[in-house]
């Protein structure tokens, strides 16, 4: 039968308090036994002064032992036994030859280390049990003895009252052991049936007693209903946490700290297999493939937490991340940073080709002031230098412009006011600002395009797109030609828009992809010398780009250069 925990606490405690009795009351008889021998001991050690006194002034030893019996009880042993153990006198033997030894007797060695010893033991010589008591008196013992009878053992047994008292105090005590572990085990069993019901989503209210046991159930039911709170929201969370990690843009997987895999997103694994030779589906592979000797090499060491590292592979770049975590577990993050690599490649292109486009007008600009200060110049010659400084800061001013008009148009497309804007109009406006630069090449400007065209769009990029195009022509097409600006098509989405002249054109056709690239000049014809800040195109194709169009450039086969792009109406 399984016994329940109130009676096993019963069952338990009833044992200690059991053998705590029995070892009390084995003590006290213990003791109790040892005080009686003891007040035995002193009668018998006084029997040995009478002895050792009737011998001292006697001059014979036997008669002397004679009349020591007088006055000693009469069922008192008396022996007499020397240093060697010999026993010369014993009023219980007749015939001492054949007695034995008696320095290995137990009375007579505690005698010999520490004066006198007793012993309770049966005689073989006389066939009785004795209570013996010796003491070494110069070079011989005097030992007496008391049989252990009837009555001595009546003696020295312990009283009855102390035995009836340890019984007595054993039931009550047994009683208010009863009475306490019911109580604990009542405490204890509704701790049992609330954790037995504690599953249960309708847990019915406990009522827990009201003392330091009961405070501790009220505690731990508390506990277990915030745990259990907290354990929806977590497991909600953690819904939220996979579903947001299966739609990352990144590829995660999770492992152990025995490198197993936990959890893992689609996308690591399609990252995964364009890294390595052999297309797999277990993500513990990186522990194999060669690629991640790195990310290997990282796991080993345990001092640092967070790895990261780029890696190249089937023209693609991947940013892999390693995140280490306080059980050891850790997190793996592959990104496909090809976008971002070619972008930043490409500003950092940038950087080098703005520093170096400002280089030669900040160089001409102090060039010219330090003539001007350092050289005696008459003042037609300052004028001339300080006139050339100024144009440069012309040139610098058109490049911090476009530059700062491309940035806008890339990272803030939604600061540019919309509006519609007729195409004419512009043109118009267009043609009277280059009025002079027109005239002076000999460039005839015409258009071709209804007068009631209008754009939804920003006016000043619109502007911007035909006013650079006419730009590059006045710089590097020659002079004496034509520009055409023709509106050839349109459909429901786009107005189509032809711009051409009858120019040099552009020999080397290799050159023509390249036409709306940053800072990018052909060498031939066209070089830094005919001005501009080298971001006209590319800020055509910006602007083109930003009303939803593209723009291409082609030679024509009459000759000149020919730009074809559509804008969304």
């Amino acid at each position: 039968m399984k016994l329940n925990y109130k009676q096993r606490l019963f069952l338990y405690i009833v044992i200690v308090f059991t053998t705590f009795t029995i070892c009390l009351m084995f003590f006290e008889e213990s003791r109790e036994r040892a005080f009686r021998i003891s007040v035995l001991v002193e009668k018998l050690d006084a029997y040995s002064e009478v002895v050792d006194s009737v011998l001292t002034i006697a001059n014979h030893r036997e008669q002397a032992l004679e009349q020591a019996l007088t006055f000693l009880p009469d069922n008192i042993r008396l022996s007499l036994i020397d240093e060697k153990g010999r026993v010369l006198f014993d009023n219980s033997i007749g015939d001492l030859s054949e007695m034995e030894n008696h320095s290995a007797r137990t009375e007579i060695k505690q005698a010999l280390s520490k004066g006198r010893g007793t012993d309770i033991r049966h005689s073989a010589s006389t066939n009785r049990k004795y209570l013996y008591y010796a003491k070494k008196n110069g070079n011989r013992y005097i030992r007496v003895a008391l049989p252990y009878d009837i009555r001595i053992q009546r003696l020295l047994k312990s009283d009855n009252l102390f035995l009836g008292f340890m019984i007595g105090l054993f039931v009550v005590v047994l009683s208010l052991i009863y009475a306490i572990t019911s109580r604990f085990g009542k405490s204890v069993k509704q701790l049992r049936d609330f954790a037995l019901l504690s599953t249960n989503d309708n847990l019915p209210e406990f009522t827990f007693p009201n003392d330091e046991l009961g405070e501790i159930g009220r505690k731990i039911a508390s506990n277990y209903l915030q745990m259990n709170r907290n354990k929806k929201i977590i497991s909600i969370e953690r819904e939220k946490l996979l579903q947001h990690v299966h739609t990352s843009e990144e590829g995660i997987c999770f492992f152990n700290a025995e490198r197993k895999v936990e959890f893992y997103n689609s996308l690591f694994i399609q990252f995964l297999n364009t890294l390595t030779e052999v297309a797999n589906s277990d993500p513990s592979v990186i522990f194999r493939d060669s690629v991640f000797d790195e990310a290997k090499q990282f796991l080993t060491q345990k001092e640092e937490h967070y790895f990261d590292v780029q890696l190249n592979k089937q023209g693609k770049t991947f940013s892999l991340r390693i995140n280490v975590f306080e059980d050891e577990s850790f997190e793996l993050v592959l990104n496909d940073i090809t976008r971002q690599e070619k972008t930043r490649l490409i500003k950092q292109e940038i950087t080098g080709n703005i520093a170096h486009e400002l280089r030669t007008p900040v160089t001409s600009i102090r060039g010219y002031l330090e003539t001007v200060l350092e050289q005696p110049l008459n003042d037609e010659q300052k004028a001339y230098f300080i006139t050339q400084a100024f144009d440069q800061t012309i040139v610098l001013s058109e490049l911090i412009q476009d530059m700062s008009l491309i940035t806008k148009m890339e990272e803030a497309p939604q600061t540019f006011k919309l509006e519609e804007v007729n195409i004419v109009q512009l043109l118009k406006a267009l043609k009277d600002d280059l009025s002079l630069p027109l005239k002076e090449k000999g460039i005839d400007f015409r258009w071709n395009i209804d007068d009631k065209l209008t754009i939804k769009g920003n006016k000043n990029l619109l502007y911007s797109i035909f006013r650079n195009l006419t730009d590059n022509t006045i710089r590097y097409a020659g002079e004496n030609i034509n520009v055409r600006i023709d509106g050839y098509n349109q459909d429901k989405d786009f107005y189509y828009f032809s711009f051409y002249d009858t120019g040099t054109g552009i020999p080397n056709e290799h050159h023509l992809n390249r036409l709306f690239e940053r800072f990018y000049r052909v060498n031939e014809g066209r070089t830094r010398d005919t001005g501009g800040s080298g971001l006209g195109l590319s800020i055509v194709k910006n602007a083109v780009t930003f009303h939803k169009g593209t723009i291409v450039a082609k030679n024509r086969t009459e000759g000149g250069l020919e730009f074809l792009f559509r804008l969304k109406k």
